[in-house]
């Protein structure tokens, strides 16, 4: 029986096809890890101002190639972002600490502060939350200020309807002018440019000077609102010379926070923090408000949760590469060595290449179950004749140098045996035709 074997192009064509798949899959498999991961932001300010800060951060992200990009979702003011978040429209936002439902959120970095400015125009008699009474309040950021606006109402006990009232931006500086209002109320960062803005909104001269009006009960409620904390306006804050407030002044202040759901991996928020404050360092020459973004609070009882991926950046308990997939190296390995069993089963199965194990020795075996049952001498002859092909071809491909050949002395070991075969056959034969005559 002569061996089935594939031919040698089928072979190699097959040999490159499986090699070409499993190039294919592990370029696949590189381009699917490394490849950067997009999460949705939602911001918003009534300047616009939230939303160009975050867009300068997902710029800087992209340029440097970072393996995690922003797509930056203005949602128009800081309830609209606290809102997207928390129907879960978005991966990440830009929130208030004290604005919208932040059930569902967990702090990743501090994106700024922002402190409640109370400001009366140059010339007012109105020094103190007590002396508001009586008076209108304006306040810019509508919706934005409203729990701020009834925690001061509590504190001081002023009535909400009667003194406050939301002033567009745009309006702030008329009503102040026309007397429509007797004071501002104003929650914004401590930057060179809301500062600037708070000046252009006051008429100011050498002598005509605005005054900030202390909130002196700042520290007893951040003691029963969490969501702020008692601080000090540095003295010359709004003007230099001659310094306006003229000393440190008591307020409200709370923070900006980047927040982000506790189903997003801690991995991912790991790399999201790094590269934040990785890139921080570069945009706060550009801009100074960047440089106010640092890490939220790490303590257990913090007013927001830290994230996972965050925490372990900030505490430096980042999983190395074997704590975090040392189990897939090792499993690896084991669940591919199962796969090729399962593979060469069904390859037996269904009985592919099932013939090449059969070689000259195979034919020369297979012989020898012929040589018992042959019943002519005619046959024993043929037998003997195809022995003789078989030893003349391998022994042709030992010369030729071929390694699968089989050896010589093998082969001389297989022909003896079926020469001792036929005799012992040819001698039965032999005497069949004498046992049948006695018979």
């Amino acid at each position: 029986m002569k061996s089935a074997k594939l031919p040698i192009w089928i072979r190699f064509v097959l040999l490159v096809g499986v090699v070409g798949l499993a190039a294919g899959a592990s370029l696949e498999a590189y381009r699917y890890y490394t490849r950067p991961v997009t999460l949705s932001v939602a911001v918003g300010s009534i300047d616009g101002e939230a939303a160009k800060a975050m867009s300068a951060i997902a710029s800087r992200l992209a340029s440097t190639s970072a393996p995690v990009r922003l797509n930056v979702v203005d949602s128009g003011t800081a309830v609209g972002a606290a809102k997207a978040f928390s129907e879960s429209k978005v991966d990440l936002a830009v929130v208030r600490g004290d604005v919208g439902d932040l059930s569902k959120a967990q702090a990743v970095v501090v994106m700024s502060h922002v402190a409640a400015l109370v400001v009366a125009p140059p010339g007012s008699a109105i020094d103190s939350m007590e002396k508001l009474k009586g008076h209108r309040v304006g306040v810019l950021g509508g919706e934005a200020n409203a729990k701020i606006v009834d925690v001061l109402s509590k504190e001081y006990g002023l009535d909400r309807a009667k003194v406050f009232k939301d002033i567009a931006l745009p309006d702030a500086r008329r009503a102040i002018q026309s007397k429509e209002v007797s004071a501002l109320l104003i929650v914004i960062p401590l930057t060179g440019k809301y500062l600037s803005l708070v000046r252009d909104i006051f008429q100011q001269g050498p002598k005509a000077l605005p005054t900030l009006i202390p909130i002196e009960s700042a520290g007893a409620i951040a003691e029963s609102d969490r969501a702020y904390e008692s601080f000090d306006i540095p003295k010359g804050t709004l003007r230099g010379a001659p310094p306006v407030p003229d000393d440190d002044v008591t307020t409200l202040r709370t923070n900006l926070y980047l927040v982000a759901g506790k189903a997003l991996g801690s991995g991912l928020i790991a790399t999201l923090t790094q590269t934040i404050m990785s890139v921080r360092r570069d945009l706060m020459h550009e801009e100074p408000i960047f440089a106010q973004i640092t890490a939220p609070s790490t303590d257990q009882d913090a007013y927001l949760p830290l994230h996972r991926g965050a925490a372990a950046v900030y505490n430096s308990t980042q999983q190395s590469f074997m704590d975090e997939y040392g189990n897939w190296i090792y499993l690896t390995p084991m669940v591919l060595g199962g796969a090729a069993t399962l593979l060469a089963a069904a390859w037996k199965f269904l009985g592919l290449g099932g013939q090449k194990s059969e070689g000259p020795l195979d034919s020369l075996y297979a012989l020898g179950r012929r040589i018992r049952k042959v019943l002519t001498e005619a046959e024993l002859s043929e037998i003997e004749e195809e022995i003789d092909d078989i030893l003349g071809r391998e022994r042709a491909r030992s010369a030729a140098g071929d390694e699968n050949a089989v050896d010589a002395a093998t082969l001389n070991v297989a022909a003896h045996r079926l020469e001792g075969l036929i005799h012992d056959r040819r001698t039965v034969l032999a005497k069949r035709p004498i046992i049948a005559s006695v018979a």
